[in-house]
């Protein structure tokens, strides 16, 4: 009988660890770096992909920004095992530095309580720009 209940309890353990579903980013520990962009040349938009490599389906469940500056958009669907998707995020190019966090809430079972952060770094400059009225520096040697 003990044989019995213990085969029961491994093959139950076998079966829930099949219906595991993973993500994997690609980015680099999670991180899009924007470097210096320019405001007026840049649309903000960056994309974080992943893929699901577990074998279950995976299910985006939220994906939310730590501040109104940064729209993040998740899949609507599950994601199949071995299949990939995507989460775009826009920042809204304000001048200054960026530093950003993007919370994604998850099913999947390979990060802690489901929960992934993602980050998006960087800094954005205006071009200076020359008033039509400011006198043009001339050269001496002219």
């Amino acid at each position: 009988m003990k044989k019995i209940i213990l085969f029961c309890i491994l093959l139950s353990g076998v079966a829930f660890a099949q219906n595991s579903p993973k993500i994997e980013f690609k980015a680099k520990d999670n991180t899009i770096d924007y470097g210096n962009v320019y405001k007026d040349e840049d649309s903000g938009i960056r994309v974080f992909e992943f893929t699901n490599t577990g074998d279950a389906p995976l299910i985006i469940k939220d994906v939310r920004s730590t501040c109104g500056c940064t729209v993040p958009s998740k899949p609507s669907n599950p994601i199949l095992p071995g299949k990939s998707d995507k989460i775009e995020v826009k920042y809204n190019m304000n001048p200054g530095p960026i530093r950003k966090t993007i919370t994604v809430e998850t099913n999947a079972v390979n990060v802690e309580e489901g929960r992934v952060s993602l980050s998006i770094k960087g800094e954005v400059l205006v071009r200076p720009t020359t008033s039509p009225l400011e006198k043009k520096k001339t050269n001496p040697m002219q």
